[in-house]
């Protein structure tokens, strides 16, 4: 599977980022893909490679490349429940300084690189995301409802707060196909509802559901969370998604 690295510009420098997309020199549809907070790193890229494989131009940037290129903290091989506060504390600072309105500079950023390449085809293209990622895949599409026809956001985070634009108070702006899958724990049953009823309510199609048995960060196979059963139907519901919208308008 052909992988490329780019430097994309964006109002405030110059993002790493990396595309995996098929080897067979046609237009594909095109999928922004936002990692976890723990960024690009190998199992990234394998999920990346393993989406292109199924026909699609995948975009990968590094959410915080202000901080300096993949991976801006020394990641180990495998993030266990004992190592992971301590990468997490180092990280924080950067999650906290990422704004909304760097959020949304970025998403505008990268949409323009990921539909104006080449190996893209025209139309719609869908948003995925990880942890912090989902939250960023909801910003992107709310904010630019001509250019998104499909969300997916996999243990998410941030995705209902209290503050006055929070992710789930925007969904009337959306018009996207929404699938969440939650592990048991993101969410509490009255998040879930009003999530629910926001998007209900917003006429938004989608599915909010909570994968049995699993933990926060359950398709990241480098970490303790991982649930073989939780990333095969993350994969199942992801694919679905796509071919429903983006493949199908490709």
């Amino acid at each position: 599977m052909p992988t490329t690295t780019f430097s994309i510009t964006t109002p405030d420098g110059q993002a790493d980022a990396f595309a995996a997309f098929p080897d067979g020199g046609e237009r594909y549809p095109g999928v922004l893909m936002y990692p976890d907070v723990f960024g690009v790193r190998p199992v990234i890229e394998r999920m990346a490679g393993e989406l292109a494989g199924h026909g699609y131009y995948v975009l990968v940037p590094n959410l915080f490349y202000r901080n300096g290129p993949a991976p801006v903290v020394e990641l180990p091989e495998h993030i266990s429940a004992e190592n992971r506060p301590a990468i997490f504390e180092r990280l924080l600072p950067l999650v906290q300084e990422h704004t909304t309105d760097r959020v949304l500079r970025d998403a505008d950023a990268y949409l323009t690189f990921l539909t104006g390449r080449p190996e893209v085809a025209e139309g719609p293209v869908a948003v995925t995301g990880y942890c912090m990622g989902a939250a960023l895949a909801m910003r992107t599409a709310t904010a630019h409802p001509d250019k998104v026809a499909a969300v997916a956001g996999f243990h998410p985070g941030f995705i209902v707060t209290d503050a006055p634009d929070s992710p789930h108070r925007l969904v009337s702006q959306l018009n996207a196909e929404v699938h969440l899958g939650l592990a048991e724990g993101d969410l509490t049953p009255e998040a879930i509802a009003e999530l629910d009823q926001a998007l209900a309510a917003a006429g938004v199609e989608h599915t909010t559901e909570v994968y049995p048995g699993t933990t926060h960060g359950f398709t990241m196979a480098d970490t303790d969370a991982l649930h073989a059963e939780g990333l095969s139907r993350h994969w199942e519901r992801l694919l679905a998604l796509l071919d429903r919208t983006v493949a199908a308008k490709g």
